[in-house]
């Protein structure tokens, strides 16, 4: 079993065409067996970024509408979601300064670094960070985190 921890930027591909659905349709496919957490707030980024994306014209109402309705049911099914206890935002607070980050990577880096820990500690399979954000990439890679880029695999 793979583990993983998908940003907002990587779990949007999976309901919205972009580079790299592809990759992440694949690595996503329940029938694999993978783990994939998400932190608990991306609940909320990835509907917004389907909500702009439908006031952008970029997709129908019937594409958001499929698109959303699919995301909750994966929310509520599929992913492991990671709750944001105090720990996680002193952490996030932390990283927002050392790599100024933006607010939310920060919390998703320091989500992705509790699970992290958590499995090591255990004896576990690390956690493979999966975000588009640049930023949020070499902050993670500097916190020892292995990352992937789904954008790298269009």
């Amino acid at each position: 079993m793979v583990v993983y921890f998908f940003d907002s930027s990587a779990a949007v591909k999976r309901y919205l065409s972009e580079t790299g659905t592809d990759w992440i349709t694949n690595i996503a496919d329940p029938a694999k067996g993978d783990r994939i957490y998400i932190a608990s707030i991306t609940g909320v980024e990835v509907v917004s970024a389907i909500a702009r994306k439908l006031l952008n014209g970029g997709i129908s109402p019937t594409e958001a509408a499929l698109a959303i309705t699919q995301f909750r049911q994966d929310f509520d099914n599929e992913y492991v979601l990671v709750e944001l206890v105090k720990e996680i935002i002193d952490r996030a607070m932390k990283l927002a300064e050392v790599h100024a980050l933006r607010g939310y990577d920060a919390v998703q880096l320091a989500a992705a670094l509790k699970i992290n820990a958590d499995r090591l500690s255990l004896g576990m399979p690390a956690v493979t960070l999966i975000s588009a954000d640049a930023a949020l990439n070499t902050a993670a890679l500097a916190e020892g985190l292995a990352v992937e880029d789904p954008n790298a695999h269009p």
